[in-house]
């Protein structure tokens, strides 16, 4: 029997890991699969987007899934969707197909993290859950630790599509595992499913929405926002589907998000607030390993490194943090000072130059895994502050789409907002460059002359030095828009920061304490 509850815990660990691996995995990888790919880094983030989208519309889903389907069937499938969509990704000739299938992949992803962690508190007994859950907890903090260091040694030694395929055996033995050693609850075994309201219209209308709202964000920067046709149209289809999508929700009787519980200030606030946390934490994961790579000539490995300090930090303060909230030391405590350390994460990342090492970023990154450990329980548990015990899971639900919801804007606007900042940078660097200028000159005439003297044919000399220049200028312009990108992370945590003050200081029971550590993860 002991035996079985470790295959169990191995199982279902495993099987989140590698959903949380897969999200932040690809990130060292953007350069590499856009190179392979003849698309541009902005378009490749799609890749990225694309997953975050497909988590968005799936978790909030996941409760009724199982319960549709049963939990057992719906956790199986869920991994072989994943682990096929995985093979997809790695063998996919183009970038549409690759986005295609990361947005499946995300779909069967989705479901890991919330089933993995139901499956396991029912394999244990109530006195043994705790211990169960501080498993799983560290599993969950580990996986997006080892993305970045395991792409990085991927990229840097094989190819980008072992990135995705090296789910496949995982993925394999996880079915395997599931199907011979988790058993089907009793009622997986007489569901009515005659009974079960399915909420096809509020499905529909949130799929439409968050997807047409992402392609805006997306792409509204390379077609000149609402210059664009197909801008102006996807922008009134987000805005139609979510205002329905809202409006349904709140008068439906079988809503697949029940919306009706934001009247609590609580939910509402602590949800907004969680809004700009996903937005800040993905935000800030996605632009420092392109930036690294991109501008400061890093290798993946390096870039993945880069991002141990704050995962590090996070893994030793969550179980502190959590220990001090059932001690009674009130959430809004580390509520305010997780704030701080993001707006410092943020500011001490845009003092970067173009000759910094990886040493540098130490400090930020300690500060984000500070700020990541403060806020992720603790806000979690705001938010249930106020909730009838039945709403509770609808609020942790909410709040989980939330996060996924801020870190897919995150990456989307990073994108966004960092592409329009490297070409007002250029524009003004390249104002100031004047041949006239004495400065310009002379740095030409000493880069043309090296070049001559080392063989190189004088015309073809003083074009190379051009492009040398203009390559300097693109590589300056790229690290402040980047650096632009952090001060971006710090404002949105500055502008959300009044949201705490309608945070209640109110205890919550010890069964609501539970619940809330059962859903952390």
């Amino acid at each position: 029997m002991e035996l079985k509850k470790a295959i169990i815990v191995i199982t279902v660990i495993t099987a989140a890991i590698m959903e949380l691996i897969d999200v932040s995995i690809v990130n060292v990888a953007l350069a590499q699969i856009s190179g392979n790919l003849g698309a541009t880094i902005e378009d490749t983030s799609w890749v990225i987007t694309a997953y975050a989208i497909a988590n968005v519309i799936i978790i909030p889903m996941t409760g009724f899934l199982a319960r549709y389907f049963g939990r057992k069937n719906y956790y199986l499938t869920s991994i072989g969707i994943f682990t096929l969509s995985s093979w997809m990704c790695g063998n996919a000739p183009d970038l549409a197909t690759l986005v295609i299938a990361r947005f499946i992949q995300g779909i069967g992803g989705g479901a890991l993290l919330s089933t993995s962690q139901s499956i396991l508190f029912d394999t244990f007994e109530p006195a043994k859950r705790p211990m169960a859950s501080a498993l799983f907890g560290m599993g969950i903090v580990v996986g997006p630790t080892i993305g970045p260091i395991l792409g990085g040694h991927i990229i840097d030694n094989y190819s980008w599509p072992l990135i995705f395929t090296i789910n496949i055996p995982i993925g394999i033995l996880a079915g395997i595992l599931t199907y011979t050693f988790v058993e089907q609850k009793a009622e997986e075994l007489t569901i009515d499913r005659k009974s079960i309201k399915i909420d096809y219209p509020g499905i529909l209308m949130l799929a439409t929405g968050v997807g047409a709202l992402q392609y805006v964000l997306e792409s509204g920067t390379g077609k000149d926002w609402f210059d664009s046709r197909l801008i102006i149209i996807f922008s009134a289809v987000a805005f139609l589907a979510i205002v329905g999508f809202v409006l349904w929700e709140f008068t439906t009787k079988t809503p697949v998000i029940d919306l009706r519980i934001l009247k609590e200030r609580n939910l509402a606030a602590s949800n907004i607030l969680t809004f700009v946390v996903g937005f800040g934490l993905f935000g800030s994961v996605f632009i420092f390993p392109v930036m690294v790579q991109r501008v400061l000539g890093f290798t993946p490995t390096d870039a993945g490194l880069g991002l141990v300090p704050g995962a590090l930090v996070a893994i030793f303060v969550m179980p502190i943090i959590g220990r001090s909230i059932q001690a009674g030391v009130p959430p809004l405590v580390f509520i305010i000072f997780g704030f701080i350390f993001f707006i410092l994460h943020g500011y001490t990342a845009s003092l970067a130059t173009p000759e910094v090492g990886n040493s540098f970023f130490i400090i930020p990154q300690i500060f984000r895994g500070l700020g990541t450990a403060m806020l992720t329980v603790p806000l979690i548990n705001q938010s249930v502050v106020g909730l009838k015990p039945q709403e509770i899971p609808y609020g942790i639900s909410l709040t989980n789409m939330i996060r996924q919801l801020g870190g897919a804007f995150g990456i989307a606007i990073m994108n966004s907002y960092v592409n329009t900042r490297y070409w007002i940078h250029r524009t003004d660097l390249v104002s100031n460059l004047d041949g006239a200028d004495p400065e310009f000159a002379q740095r030409l005439t000493q880069s043309t002359q090296g070049l001559i003297s080392g063989g190189m044919n004088p015309l073809l000399a003083n074009e190379a030095a051009l492009r040398a220049i203009d390559g300097a200028l693109t590589r300056q312009s790229y690290m402040q828009s980047y650096l632009d990108g952090f001060l971006l992370i710090s404002i949105f945590f500055i502008a959300a920061s009044p949201f705490i003050l309608m945070l209640k200081v109110k205890k919550t029971d010890a069964a609501t304490q539970k619940k809330v550590a059962e859903a952390a993860h």
